[in-house]
């Protein structure tokens, strides 16, 4: 039993006979697919659609579970800073850096005009 992806003009999209213009719990590949101006085959349309439907069925059990009394959380694991403390450290002589400058004018960088 295969998947079409027909679309159908002031209908929408129909698989297998039924519409699914107006059925908001089904997302239809096929659909999403034009919308993005996609061209699947009949077979990608349907092995996608399969896929998905798959997806969406495991976020619904999930959606299932009892959670009472467990705190939200963005991450699994606890998240720490890596990163160094900042601290003032030299940096590189005005010298220095307009020395590697391909073209300056004055102590400053030329660069080219960009607005007229």
């Amino acid at each position: 039993m295969g998947v079409s992806c027909e679309w159908l003009p002031n209908h929408g999209y129909r698989r297998e006979g039924v519409d699914l213009a107006n059925t908001t719990a089904d997302i239809r590949v096929a659909y999403v697919a034009n919308l993005a101006r996609l061209e699947l085959d009949e077979a990608s349309c349907a092995l996608f659609q399969r896929q998905l439907e798959t997806v969406v069925e495991y976020v619904r059990q999930i959606g299932e579970l009892n959670l009472d009394g467990i705190e939200p959380t963005s991450h699994g694991q606890p998240v720490y800073n890596v990163f160094r403390a900042d601290e003032v450290r030299p940096g590189l002589s005005h010298d220095r850096v307009l020395a590697n400058a391909p073209a300056k004018m004055g102590e400053e960088f030329k660069v080219p005009r960009i607005v007229e």
